[in-house]
């Protein structure tokens, strides 16, 4: 797997041929076994993996709270809902969006202050173990320039697919 702090330099040097694998899978991949063989990197993938010692997401995603969400983080920093959108939320059409990247609430060993009830869309990141993968790949690719998990899958997958981008001929 390779480092945090170089997946965006690899995925630089991956991404027209990442475009080009998404235009495939969206010509040629059946819907259903796509999101099985997502379901089936993801588990295998992160089984194994501290995202502690990574937190690239945490560093470059603005988390996003679900209303029923406040509450339980203003508790647990011992403010008021008020005082916590406030301090830490912009909200923007309904959504609840930190208002600092990188998150704030993320401390220098890669743990959360905020842990015990982290906001859904921080839990389920990267969202590769969702249906509808081949509907979505658009933002699997973004998450594939910050996430060294999702870097592998992508990478495994244009294996199985016996992808390889074409070079042109002038």
């Amino acid at each position: 797997m390779i480092e945090p702090s170089k997946v965006s330099e690899a995925f630089s040097r991956v991404e027209d041929e990442n475009y080009a694998f998404r235009a495939y899978l969206k010509n040629h991949a059946d819907e259903d076994k796509l999101d099985k063989q997502f379901l089936k990197l993801h588990n295998e993938l992160f089984s194994d993996y501290d995202c502690n010692k990574c937190r690239n997401c945490c560093r470059e995603y603005s988390a996003s709270f679900e209303e029923n969400e406040l509450k339980s983080v203003s508790a647990l920093l011992e403010m008021t809902e008020k005082e916590f959108k406030d301090k830490y939320i912009k909200e923007n059409m309904g959504e609840y969006l930190l208002n600092v990247k990188p998150c704030c609430f993320l401390m220098e060993d890669g743990s959360c202050t905020i842990e015990p009830c982290k906001p859904l869309s921080c839990k389920d990141y990267p969202f590769t173990n969702r249906p509808e993968r081949l509907w979505s790949l658009l933002s699997i690719l973004t998450s594939s320039s910050i996430c060294p998990v999702v870097f592998e899958m992508l990478e495994r997958l244009k294996k199985e697919y016996g992808f390889r981008k074409r070079r042109r001929r002038y």
